[in-house]
């Protein structure tokens, strides 16, 4: 009988891991399996553990710059976002961000220098089963179905458990919230980044084959489903205290400061909200997006999170629990004398910032020397700047790397500036422009940007324009700059960005060079999955056909 490779024989390896770091609360340290999870301490641990620990942290391999998930798995999406370049070759990250052709101000042009000329041919060349860990497209897929599986394990046992109180109803209804709310979040991953996906509702004991691979379009609308099913079980969470303690015990407790916490209901509700707008906007080109929808992501923001609220967030410790560090911090030094760091600060990224931004000020540090990286690794990473580790400390201003244990807090999930950011956008579109930009306004006071209110009465182009920008500045590093740059329709290869500031191999700066990414916008299903798990003759297509 065959097994998905992906999903069959992970929960059992991942349950052996989830106790490994002090700062994760797994009662049974030395053999956390599902049968000593068949109690109220034991279920609550293995939902805490098996969701943070396999679907951000473990899988069979890492080598401490892209196996972890928000230095690597988020990495791929900023790279290909231009946030940030990369000369190393491991698992192709120097390819996988790296454009196809780059035409300078005076002409000249540079083009992919890498034997594997363009992006398109690059997914289809690493993702191959005996590529084994170099497949660049295989992370995200894993650590999604990772969360999957453990989700459902936790959803099976909890069922089983006999809960304390009378407040067992309202335990048994934050943990089945918990469990429905990571679903809907992998499944979003899913569905956002490959061309086809799996529904896959056994847990890892039951074995099931299941190759039948549904449409991107269908797992987002899995991604939904497990929304309401988060909906519904916090609906039953009657008690508030016994949800309040669940929630917080759910939640490692170094995690529980700053904007993380135990989100009340209407603060979680909020966040679904944000996410199911987000399933809408990053999967629909901005030119294809209809009336109906802007109206729903508009629907969905007006009720999503507040600046004032809770979130999921997530932070690294000295243990290394499931953060060890972030795309920010690899961009990130402290010296000003050359940029030597994993990721090299884009020269687009750093071109987005208006003038007075105190978020450059406190955060962006200029090269005594301009970052000159080998030329056979890529044509548009050079830089003449860095993140600065810590930041300028400047008061009221975001800092975007600390690699301090700890210092760094990053949403996982929704935050106050993209729900605020997709308010905008959906404003604008519908023809109300001020109220638009005043979203938009709100996003950098927020920051701490420091910025004049943007002019009323411009036009939508202008205000677009505005949208555009400080969706790159304030969602950097988050994971999302690839989804942005797919949806604006600039990542094809018969589709460019103009305007780009562009270091060339001699350090010479256009200001006007043009960019042809050629990146595909949906990746094919990893071919570690279907060489185990084939797809059925009903199944959807596997393959993007770009």
């Amino acid at each position: 009988m065959k097994n998905n490779k992906i999903l069959v024989g992970i929960l059992g390896m991942a349950l052996s891991l989830t106790a490994c770091k002090k700062d994760l609360d797994i009662s049974n340290t030395n053999l956390p399996t599902p049968q000593s999870a068949q109690n109220e301490p034991g279920v609550i641990s293995l939902a805490q553990g098996t969701i943070y620990r396999n679907g951000f942290y473990d899988l069979k391999y890492s080598d401490g710059v892209y196996g972890r998930y928000w230095a690597g798995t988020m990495g791929f999406q900023e790279l290909m976002g231009d946030v940030i370049g990369a000369e190393a070759a491991n698992a192709y990250m120097n390819q996988i961000g790296c454009p196809n052709k780059v035409t300078f101000d005076d002409g000249t042009v540079a083009l992919n220098p890498a034997s594997i000329k363009t992006q398109y041919e690059l997914c289809r060349y690493a993702n191959v089963n005996a590529q084994g860990v170099s497949n660049t497209t295989n992370y995200q897929w894993s650590y999604s179905y990772n969360m999957i599986t453990a989700a459902n394990t936790v959803l099976d046992i909890a069922s089983n458990v006999t809960f304390s109180g009378a407040g067992a109803a309202t335990k048994l209804a934050t943990i089945q919230a918990w469990a429905y709310w990571w679903k809907g979040y992998a499944y979003g991953q899913i569905g956002s980044m490959y061309y086809a996906g799996l529904i896959q509702n056994e847990t890892n004991t039951a074995a099931k084959t299941n190759g039948n691979y549904v449409s991107k379009e269908a797992i987002i609308a899995e991604s939904n489903a497990n929304y309401d099913k988060c909906l519904t079980a916090l609906a039953a969470a009657t008690s508030a205290a016994d949800y309040t303690a669940t929630l917080g015990k759910l939640i490692p407790a170094f995690l529980q400061k700053g904007k993380g916490g135990a989100l009340s209901v209407a603060e979680w509700t909020r966040t679904i909200n944000t996410m199911k707008a987000r399933n809408i906007l990053v999967n629909t080109p901005v030119a294809s997006m209809t009336a109906g929808q802007w109206a729903s992501v508009l629907s969905y923001t007006n009720n999503g999170v507040k600046s004032t609220d809770l979130i999921f967030t997530a932070r690294t410790d000295a243990n290394g629990s499931f953060i060890e560090t972030t795309v920010a911090d690899k961009t990130a030094q402290t010296a000003a004398t050359g940029s030597t760091n994993t990721y090299k600060l884009s020269e687009r990224w750093v071109q987005e910032f208006k003038a007075g931004d105190k978020r450059f000020d406190n955060n962006v540090l200029t090269l005594t020397s301009v970052g000159l990286f080998n030329t056979d690794r890529g044509n548009s990473f050079n830089t003449r700047y860095t993140l600065k580790n810590l930041g300028n400390s400047l008061p009221g201003v975001i800092t975007y790397a600390n690699s301090t244990a700890g210092a760094n807090e990053i949403t996982i999930a929704a935050s106050y500036e993209e729900n605020e950011l997709m308010k905008a956008e959906a404003l604008i579109k519908t023809g109300q422009i001020n109220l638009g930009v005043a979203s938009v306004d709100a996003v950098r006071t927020y920051q701490g940007a420091g910025l004049a209110a943007t002019a009323t009465g411009l036009s939508a182009a202008d205000a677009y324009e505005e949208l555009r920008r400080e969706r790159r500045i304030a969602l950097g590093f988050k994971g999302l700059s690839f989804y942005d740059a797919r949806r604006w329709e600039i990542i094809a290869p018969d589709k460019s960005r103009t305007n780009c500031n562009v270091v060339n191999g001699a350090g010479k700066l256009s200001t006007k060079a043009t960019i042809v990414y050629g990146f595909l916008d949906y990746w094919d299903v990893p071919d570690s999955e279907l060489a185990y798990n084939p797809a059925s003759a009903t199944s959807a297509p596997t393959k993007n056909p770009k």
